[in-house]
């Protein structure tokens, strides 16, 4: 329901205005923005779909979605609390950075870069 009132009381021109247009970076942010966002994968497909008619680069988009599925700070204190804080850590920051490497890969694999 926050996501939801969230979406709705953002500017859809602003999903653009976060990310700098750098290969570097962005990935980065949309890891970021994916990591701490929480919901079902069918709407970050939506959002990536906002995103990329916003001019977001693939490669942004990508990291974000992958960090939406694998990442969970949201979920990290019931992980936590059911597997032990440094298992839980370590799993996110792990997935962190490994959404960051997939979507270099998969855009580099797809010849977008």
């Amino acid at each position: 329901m926050l996501l939801a009132l969230l979406v709705s009381l953002v500017p859809r021109s602003l999903y653009g205005n976060v990310f700098t247009g750098s290969r570097l970076i962005d990935p980065f942010i949309g890891a970021a923005i994916g990591s701490v966002s929480g919901g079902n994968p069918l709407t970050s497909y939506i959002i990536a779909g906002e995103l990329r008619l916003q001019g977001v680069s693939i490669l942004a988009i990508t990291a974000f979605l992958v960090a939406w599925v694998t990442v969970g700070i949201i979920q990290l204190p019931a992980e936590v609390l059911m597997l032990g804080k440094r298992f839980a850590i370590l799993r996110n920051g792990i997935s962190f950075f490994t959404a960051v490497i997939i979507a270099l890969v998969t855009v580099l694999t797809l010849g977008w870069l």
